[in-house]
């Protein structure tokens, strides 16, 4: 059988449900974008835990996955927030080690940390403490918007509060953010195009 992978991703939770093997299609299309966004949240040693275990829910959730929905980021996106919420302590640490240390692993390549070390070091250790203090529900709103590029919509899909409380969270998120960082807004050039 040849799964069809031009599908919108409810298409193929849909045929899923009959046939197990289209699922690997979603899995395919979401899991490296997903694991950044983990990694970049956790570190690397937790990623490719949780974005298994991302997907083994969403598989075993899928027959109540709601087909009016095309695009599965939200909902899978929602489900690893989940379980990043079980590794709050862990994340707080990552940031704060950032904080200190002002080099992020995940995010630059060694060339790009060689270059950038000397102007960025600050602004990141700024941003990785501003990140560590912020409440769970906060930091998970700034961060999907910023690190997994989802709208408004979507983040609220995702989390399961209304459109309202993403921009009251967000809106409390910028706020520390730009005080740590002298004034900048880490989120502002995604904002025209999520608001």
């Amino acid at each position: 059988m040849t799964v069809d992978v031009s599908l919108a991703d409810a298409e193929l939770i849909q045929r899923s449900r009959r046939d197990p093997a289209h699922f690997a299609a979603l899995f395919d299309r979401h899991a490296p974008a997903l694991h950044r966004y983990v990694t970049r949240r956790l570190g690397d040693q937790l990623a490719d835990d949780v974005v298994a275990e991302t997907f083994l829910a969403a598989f075993r959730r899928r027959a109540k996955y709601d087909v009016t929905y095309p695009d599965a980021r939200p909902w899978l996106y929602g489900i690893a927030a989940n379980l990043i919420g079980r590794h709050r302590r862990t994340e707080v640490r990552f940031y704060l080690a950032l904080a200190r240390t002002g080099v992020d692993e995940v995010a630059e390549s060694h060339t790009d940390r060689v270059e950038e070390r000397v102007t960025a070091s600050a602004a990141q250790r700024d941003l990785a403490g501003a990140l560590a203090v912020l409440s769970p529900e906060d930091r998970e709103v700034l961060l999907l918007i910023a690190w997994a590029d989802l709208s408004y919509e979507e983040t609220a899909a995702a989390l399961g509060v209304p459109i309202g409380t993403v921009r009251s969270r967000l809106h409390r998120a910028r706020k520390k953010t730009r005080e740590a960082l002298g004034g900048v807004d880490p989120t502002a050039e995604q904002e025209e195009d999520h608001g």
